[in-house]
């Protein structure tokens, strides 16, 4: 494969999204939208990666680096237009002996196949390959103007005529060159042009003068949409989300209500899991064979075994392991713990720091007091262990294989293997006593009656 630099731009400054976030920071399936630009050049195999941004963009910078550290970073100090962001990589393309691409990073549905559909024609001769698509409103979008295969030019929406702007062929988001022909002619560039900047479709036009071969690649309009503002970004959501529902379901999991249900972009889903309406998946969530997700679930950060059973009204977070089928019912919180198979959690319990072995029942409204104001501690089950109703298991605590805990009992203490805790006040019964009570409170209500009256 022949090498590939990709210069993402990401200089703009967004501000039709209104927002103290760069434009390119917002998320699309979980991830930023720089993020699937970065990954789609990856996919369509690039060697190196360069990212232009302002000079108030260090967290693009940041955010970046976190996904793909060997990302390498220019900065363009003053807004003069695309070619002038993509010369700032020179020092990466003057030592480039393949091709070039230059993108555009506010791209969230870009696939490595869209960058392929131009590097595919440099690899059949051409010098420029341009990306183009064919939307249904091409108000805006720069025009292609061809003679058959070959592209001519891309008039900017604002520059062009009449009769130019009736033209259905646009231009996307990506750019692509052969390296030599690239360095050749980015310094060519004017400012000829209603904004005064410096266009990188200019390139079209001086390649062609230069006696060069120039032409262009399709793709569809969906999967170059870009997004300037909150309306383009909830599109681009959906958009994402259908694509995610519909690979899954050709995988093999079965969704009750499609719309209704929401994934990251590095959901991994086995076969024949099923899941009902109104589960979120947030990132780093890993789903086994033959899972049961129930309805109004928020799941990040989390592996769930196979043949598990999840919900109605589960969260499961930070960084949370469910072995073999596990069982969680309904308004039940697991975090940053890990469980064996076969445990049962059924109703109304907080499992926070801890460890809990296999074949373990943990009865209605346990919890775990895992913080102490200042610190997380750990709490320890073992296997086969019956935790009773209502029990508040103090970290740090232990509870050894085989063990009972009573029902409302405030565990403080290790439980030793197969043995009986309990940690509860002893009942005290007093009979006759609930008439002398219900006076009692009367007589409190009619005098509180009285002071109203007063």
């Amino acid at each position: 494969m022949t090498e590939l630099l990709s210069i993402i731009l990401a200089a703009g400054e967004g501000t039709r999204m209104r927002s103290a976030t760069p434009k390119v920071l917002h998320p699309v399936g979980g991830m930023a939208i720089i993020g699937h630009v970065a990954r789609a050049a990856r996919e369509a195999g690039s060697s190196q990666i360069a990212l232009v941004t302002g000079p108030k963009h260090q967290k693009i910078r940041d955010a970046i680096t976190a996904l793909h550290p060997d990302v390498q970073h220019f900065e363009q100090s003053v807004a003069r237009g695309t070619a002038h962001a993509a010369s700032m990589a020179r020092e990466l393309f003057d030592k480039a002996t393949g091709y070039v691409a230059v993108v555009y990073g506010d791209h969230p549905l870009l696939r490595g196949d869209n960058f392929r559909a131009v590097l595919d024609r440099l690899d059949d001769g051409l010098d420029v390959a341009i990306l183009g698509f064919e939307p249904k409103d091409p108000t805006g979008y720069g025009r292609f103007i061809t003679d058959g295969d070959t592209l001519l030019a891309i008039r900017e929406h604002k520059d062009a005529s009449e009769a130019e702007r009736q033209i259905g062929l646009c231009n996307a988001c990506i750019l692509a060159f052969r390296a030599d022909v690239f360095r050749d002619l980015i310094d060519k560039v004017e400012t000829n042009n209603a904004q005064g900047e410096y266009y990188l479709t200019d390139l079209v036009g001086l390649a062609n003068a230069a006696g060069k071969k120039v032409g262009y690649g399709i793709a569809p309009e969906n999967d170059v949409m870009g997004v300037n503002d909150r309306s383009q970004l909830a599109h681009a959501e959906g958009l994402f989300q259908e694509l995610r529902r519909s690979d899954f379901m050709k995988a093999g999991v079965t969704l009750k209500d499609p719309a209704s249900v929401w994934f990251s972009y590095d959901t991994e889903i086995g076969r024949d899991v099923t899941i009902f309406p109104n589960v979120v998946f947030g990132a780093g969530v890993k789903i086994a064979d033959n899972v049961e997700i129930r309805a109004f679930c928020d799941i990040e950060d989390a592996v769930i075994g196979e043949g598990a059973s999840i919900g109605p009204f589960a969260r499961i977070r930070g960084g949370a392991e469910l072995g073999p089928d596990v069982h969680l019912g309904n308004f039940v919180e697991v975090k940053k713990s890990k469980i064996g198979a076969g445990t049962k959690a059924g109703h109304l319990s907080y499992l926070g720091d801890a460890e809990i072995g296999s074949k373990t029942n943990i009865g209605a409204g346990t919890i775990t007091c895992n913080y102490d104001g200042v610190n997380k501690d750990r709490t320890v089950i073992g296997d086969n262990v019956f935790i009773g109703s209502n029990a508040s298991l103090v970290a740090p605590v232990t509870i050894g294989n085989g063990a009972y805990t009573a029902s409302g009992s405030v565990i403080t203490e290790d439980v030793p293997a197969d043995a009986v805790a309990f940690g509860r006040a002893r009942q005290e019964t007093k009979p006759g006593y609930a008439p002398k009570l219900r006076e009692k409170a009367l007589a409190k209500k009619a005098a509180a009656q009285a002071a109203k009256g007063k």
